[in-house]
């Protein structure tokens, strides 16, 4: 769709797959190297951020963020924004890291042992959200952990998707 208001503009990337059904609501931002996977929907105003992967028959709340890298499980919906580099599904939960398209994607074990370690400050440690950000500013971490940290302290008013407890991290 195009966008909706004086001057809103609906933004598709380069080297996209968008697969038979795939809808893109009005004033999305696609990033490039994103695959849309068949019959998965895009409320307005979501932003999908390069190299994601959505699965389909996926559902996506309006005004939401997937972070770069970032899969989704198809027939999953999601309200709650996604972190980059991460396996989301079902109703707004993220089961861990996208380890093989980190790898695929030329991410070193440097900086995916780095995201890693960034993903449990946030998700496995007990703090809060606000909390683990501050503590993570105390670290050292490279570029792509960073841009992790970054998202989640940027997150929307709905937050980020939680960790689905006994999830395999």
């Amino acid at each position: 769709h195009r966008g909706s208001a004086e001057g809103g503009v609906t933004k598709i990337g380069g080297k996209n797959l968008l697969m038979a059904g795939a809808h893109v609501g009005h004033n999305c931002e696609i990033g490039n190297n994103v695959i849309i996977a068949n019959n998965c929907l895009l409320g307005g105003h979501v932003s999908v951020d390069d190299g994601a992967f959505l699965g389909g028959a996926c559902v996506f709340h309006q005004h939401m963020c997937v972070g770069r890298f970032a899969i989704t499980q198809g027939a999953s919906a999601f309200g709650k924004d996604i972190p980059p580099f991460v396996i989301a599904a079902e109703r707004n939960y993220v089961f861990g890291l996208n380890v093989v398209g980190l790898r695929r994607a030329g991410f070193s074990a440097k900086d995916r042992d780095q995201i890693k370690a960034a993903f449990k400050l946030i998700y496995t440690t007990g703090l809060n959200i606000a909390q683990a950000v501050k503590k993570a500013d105390t670290m050292k971490f490279g570029p792509a952990a960073r841009e992790f940290l970054d998202f989640v302290a940027n997150a929307k008013k709905r937050g980020i998707c939680p960790l689905k407890r006994g999830a395999d991290t």
